[in-house]
C-alpha cells in the first residue's frame, strides 16, 4: 500500500467496511465519512444487532449511514459482490467487531455477508482490520484474536490517548478512526501524531 502525500486523495481505493453489533457503532460511522472525506469507495454491510444499536448510540438513522457509503449490502446477501476474491478491494475495517463476529471470522464460518467478506480477505491476504470491543476479555476471546493475529488480520481495539489531550468523547473516535485509516496507508491531515517529549522546564533537561 502506497502512503500519499497529505492533500493527495486515494480515489482509486476500495474499503469493505463492515459494523457488527457491539457497543461503539460510531467508530465504523466516522470511519464511513472520513473516507468520502478522502473519496475512497466504500462498501457497507451492517449486522442486525449494528442497525439496532444505532439509534441507541447515536443520532443517526441507519439510512443517513447506508447513505455516507457509496455502496451497502443487506447481511443475509451471500451473493453480494463483496462476497467473492474476485472483487478487487484493498481491505476491509470492521468497526466495532463484536466477540461473536470475531469467533465466526476465526472460525471461517462465513455464515452471513460481513463475516464471508472478512473471510475472502484473509483468503485473498488483503488487509483485515477488527476493532475488537468487549471487556474484560476471557481466554476465548483472547485465543480468537491471537489466531487471527496469526493469519495477518490486524487487531485493533479501540483504545484512547491521551498525549494528544483530548477535550471531548468526539476529539476521542477521530483519534482512533485516524489510527486505523493509518494502516490502510491514508494520512488524515487532522490527526495530531505523537512527537516526543519535550521538556518544559530547564531544569528537566
Amino acid at each position: 500500500m502506497n502512503i500519499y502525500a497529505e492533500g493527495e486523495r486515494w480515489e482509486q481505493m476500495r474499503i469493505i467496511v463492515g459494523i457488527s453489533g457491539a457497543t461503539g457503532v460510531i467508530f465504523g460511522i466516522r470511519i464511513l465519512e472520513l473516507l468520502k472525506q478522502v473519496n475512497v469507495e466504500t462498501h457497507l454491510v451492517m449486522s442486525p444487532w449494528a442497525t439496532a444499536n444505532v439509534p441507541f448510540e447515536t443520532s443517526y438513522t441507519v439510512k443517513e449511514i447506508e447513505q455516507i457509503a457509496d455502496f451497502n449490502y443487506s447481511y443475509k446477501d451471500q451473493a453480494a459482490k463483496i462476497s467473492s476474491g474476485s472483487f478487487r478491494v484493498d481491505g476491509m475495517i470492521v468497526a466495532p467487531c463484536s466477540m461473536k463476529s470475531l469467533a465466526s471470522i476465526r472460525m471461517g464460518l462465513a455464515d452471513n455477508l460481513l463475516a464471508r467478506a472478512a473471510d475472502v480477505m484473509l483468503k485473498e491476504r488483503k488487509k483485515l482490520l477488527l476493532m475488537t470491543r468487549e471487556t474484560p476479555l476471557n481466554t476465548i476471546h483472547l485465543e480468537n484474536m491471537l489466531e487471527l493475529s496469526r493469519m495477518g488480520a490486524i487487531i485493533f481495539p479501540p483504545m484512547p490517548a491521551f498525549y494528544n489531550h483530548p477535550q471531548n468523547l468526539d476529539d476521542m473516535v477521530n483519534h482512533i478512526a485516524f489510527r486505523a485509516l493509518d494502516q490502510f496507508g491514508i494520512d488524515m491531515s487532522e490527526a495530531k501524531r505523537w512527537e516526543g517529549m519535550k521538556p518544559k522546564k530547564q531544569e528537566d533537561l
